[in-house]
């Protein structure tokens, strides 16, 4: 059998491996990709970049649908379903090529091809014939959406978002399972692009939110334009002729049954750990069998080993996994010199409509402390510019710490979240106090000036007595 030698040895060649491969070479030292699927990110070939252009295709169909608001008349509208899931497939196919144009320019030695299984901590076998001897390894296999197997028993057309693009043609239907951001973000552009489209939740979550005040006024929002139903559980999912028979069971009992061409699940992912042989690494593993690490160095227990993005099962977004991949891969390159990397403030985005933001400490992080937060907040019904846009829906929550009067996080659905989010990261991220902040400017109109109305609110609610700390519960646990 081949060995061959390397400082670090980074598994999977998604966003957080090539971030970790790039650090270990920055740091000078000689490190191996290893990948046993095509190159390309989960981000280039199946999320964020297809979905935006669904997304985008989505947003031109409901403009056109939305002028007569404004007293323009466009006409008949037609949405060729044909050609906008080849822009679709075609534009995606050119993020994917930037991909593998910048793998291409790594060394050809750097480059293994095949499924890696630890035999040791530090060492990997590929295949029959050939062993790696790492000095660390980066352990970044990514993850894979779940179907439930009783429901990929109804055949091919029981789909993940992965299916999604590489459809052809628009389907005349679909049900969405799932009202997370990627069934949120689908289900919506599908519906504007005239697909009849259901998404059902069990639960009563949108997205990310937690904050009920925002998850009411998310709910509201949605539901008014798509079919959302919240509370319901699928019974059965069949084959019938060319399509799929759906029966579900809301909450008082009553049962459903539809058909549709696809359902597609978006339920959840699972981290891709297994199968990599880590019984032989001799690693603790949580209850899924995901390693457990570190979240400010990625190490594994005090090992040599590192994990990285949706593997590691922490925060499934591209610059979370781009973070965690360059910090793993510098610390695998000083092992055993570990220190913490950058983790910067949490942003979420959701590009729905209204889009939906969480930054920093959510609310019920916070609720779930002793001490209790401020709050000031903002409905969009009545801004300005959103009204002048008639995106005028949603609602902005923002907390900040009593003793300090720091910014501590916020929830949002409104329009222009994604770039309101992005002001509330950085405010967080620098440790900005509401009053700080207000000191910022605020060009008129805008609808940024939302979200000074929910700051001038919070403000005024720093100035009165913080409740005082919420009681200890008694511990009646045997033997205190």
């Amino acid at each position: 059998m081949e060995t061959i030698q390397c400082d670090v040895a980074v598994i999977g060649a998604g966003t957080a491996g090539l971030s970790a491969y790039r650090a270990a070479r920055n740091a000078g030292k000689h490190a191996i990709l290893i990948e046993d699927g095509p190159h390309g990110t989960t981000c280039a070939r199946v999320g964020c970049m297809p979905s935006k252009l669904l997304i985008a295709a989505a947003e031109a169909a409901h403009a056109v649908r939305e002028a007569p608001g404004f007293g323009i008349q466009p006409g008949g509208l037609k949405v060729d379903g044909k050609a906008v899931m080849e822009r679709v497939r075609s534009e995606r196919d050119r993020f994917v090529g930037f991909v593998l144009e910048n793998v291409a320019a790594m060394p050809a030695e750097d480059k293994l091809h095949g499924r890696a299984r630890f035999t040791a901590p530090n060492r990997l076998q590929i295949g029959a014939n050939l062993e790696v001897a790492a000095k660390a390894v980066v352990i970044a296999t990514g993850s894979r959406p779940d179907i439930p197997s009783e429901w990929a028993a109804a055949g091919p057309r029981v789909i993940n978002s992965d299916a999604v693009f590489e459809w052809t043609d628009l389907p005349r239907s679909v049900a969405v399972i799932g009202a997370g951001v990627i069934g949120l973000e689908l289900g919506q552009a599908l519906h504007r692009l005239g697909v009849r489209v259901a998404i059902i939740a069990r639960g009563s979550s949108v997205a990310q939110l937690k904050d009920p005040h925002v998850l009411a006024a998310a709910s509201q929002a949605l539901g008014e334009e798509m079919d959302l139903r919240f509370r319901t559980e699928v019974s059965a999912i069949t084959r019938a002729g060319d399509g799929l028979e759906l029966r579900t069971r809301g909450t008082e009992g009553e049962e459903r049954t539809e058909h549709f061409d696809y359902v597609l699940v978006t339920t959840g992912r699972t981290p891709n750990v297994s199968g990599l042989g880590l019984d032989h690494t001799g690693l603790a593993l949580d209850k899924n069998g995901v390693p457990k690490f570190d979240r400010h160095t990625m190490q594994c227990g005090d090992s040599c080993i590192f994990i990285a993005g949706d593997a590691s099962a922490e925060i499934p977004l591209l610059p979370e996994a781009a973070d965690q991949g360059k910090i793993a891969g510098a610390n695998a390159a000083s092992y055993p010199e570990v220190k913490p990397g950058l983790r910067r403030t949490p942003l979420a985005i959701t590009f729905s409509e209204p889009q939906i933001a969480t930054v920093g400490q959510g609310y019920k992080e916070l609720s779930n402390g002793r001490e209790h937060f401020a709050i000031g907040a903002v409905s969009f019904d009545n801004q300005g510019r959103s009204r002048v846009m008639r995106q005028n829906k949603g609602m902005l929550r923002v907390y900040a710490e009593y003793a300090s009067g720091r910014f501590l996080g916020a929830e949002m659905v409104g329009p222009r979240a994604e770039h309101i989010g992005h002001l509330l990261a950085w405010a967080h991220q620098a440790r900005l106090t509401v009053p700080q902040m207000l000191e910022m400017p605020f060009y008129h109109p805008v609808v940024e000036e939302g979200l000074r109305t929910a700051l001038r609110d919070l403000a005024l609610e720093l100035q009165k007595p913080p409740p005082p700390p919420k009681p200890v519960p008694n511990d009646c646990t045997p033997g205190c």
